[in-house]
């Protein structure tokens, strides 16, 4: 068992999702490890190749000419690229998909979240501006972790405090993949939308995912529900809810998973989840990066061959394994005929 199997045994145990268990037993089954001892296996052979060009030019030796070196290469580039964009789904699985709670003051955002996370987590209260703090739980729906971010309600004041919990709001929305922008439908239907729902809007990426949630159905008669114009509202989905008698509360969990749109992990994908994998992909292909570019540009020999020497250990730190000058030598009396 090498290291990357080692701390998929940690991330099992810590599991709290089908997807995270499915995600970390692939991975202790040495599935990423095997696709890592492939590269490196390949970049030995490339970095053999280089080191022919150096120390053993006067021998009989056919050399891979560069043109064949830069395909070789960026055949590697492109599977580590994909290892490493496969880490925003795998870090979205690991640590819960996150889901920003936001909205007015008193449009029932914490009686939200309490009935989503199954507990009371949130001080629910009449009084506006209760929730002054990111208040922060996980969730398991269709076997998925979610993260959501109950925020405190969005309002002009002049109180400090609630202020800065308000800055940190918009902050914590940037982070978010889904965007729950919660209403009250009784005052909707009164006033219309209120200005905090386009100021929302606009600190919104294309990559985040909206639902609009008019609550307090239960409030509200269901004609003048009914009536509401929908083409206001700015893309994304809606769900009409009564966070407190427990209605259509599923379908928005649905809603939620929707726009989650997580692509199935089925068996023998590799996806990353760790950090520190990620981290060291992204070292190992700005060094074959400049493997191509000296390619391209016909540096000489030993230049390519420090590059391809720190792209090897940088993969190998992923594993906990080595790569010494003997296995290069090793490599090249192995595959070539040299000194016979």
């Amino acid at each position: 068992m090498d290291l990357s199997q080692a701390e998929a045994v940690a991330d099992l145990i810590a599991s709290e999702s089908r997807a995270q268990h499915r995600m970390a037993m692939q991975q202790m089954r040495g599935s990423f490890s095997n696709e890592l001892n492939g590269l490196r296996d390949k970049l030995l052979h490339f970095t053999s190749l280089m080191e022919l060009e150096l120390d053993f030019s006067e021998e009989d030796v056919t050399f891979a000419n560069r043109d064949e070196l830069l395909t070789f290469a960026k055949d590697i580039v492109d599977r580590i690229n994909r290892l490493e964009q496969s880490f925003r789904l795998g870090n979205a699985i690991k640590k819960g998909i996150p889901v920003a709670i936001v909205g007015p003051t008193n449009a029932g955002k914490s009686t939200l979240l309490n009935r989503l996370v199954g507990e009371e987590k949130a001080i629910v209260s009449n009084i506006h501006g209760t929730t002054r703090d990111v208040i922060e739980d996980t969730v398991v729906i269709d076997g998925v972790l979610y993260r959501f971010i109950d925020t405190a309600g969005l309002r002009h004041t002049e109180d400090v405090v609630e202020s800065m919990g308000i800055e940190r709001s918009f902050k914590k929305l940037k982070e978010a993949a889904i965007v729950l922008v919660i209403l009250d439908i009784t005052e909707v239907i009164k006033n219309g939308l209120p200005a905090v729902y386009l100021d929302v809007i606009e600190h919104l990426v294309p990559e985040q995912r909206l639902i609009t949630v008019f609550n307090k159905i239960d409030l509200a008669d269901e004609d003048r529900i009914a009536c509401f114009n929908e083409s206001v509202l700015k893309n994304g989905s809606v769900a009409y809810v009564s966070a407190s008698k427990d209605r259509q509360m599923d379908y928005l969990r649905s809603e939620i998973a929707k726009a989650a749109a997580l692509p199935s992990v089925a068996e023998g994908d590799i996806v990353i989840s760790n950090a520190r994998h990620h981290a060291l992909l992204l070292k190992a292909n700005r060094s074959l990066n400049q493997v191509i570019q000296g390619l391209t540009n016909g540096l000489s020999g030993d230049l390519l061959s420090q590059d391809l020497r720190e792209a090897i250990h940088l993969l190998g730190k992923i594993t906990g394994g080595e790569i010494t000058s003997e296995n290069i030598l090793h490599n090249i009396f192995k595959h070539f005929c040299i000194g016979k």
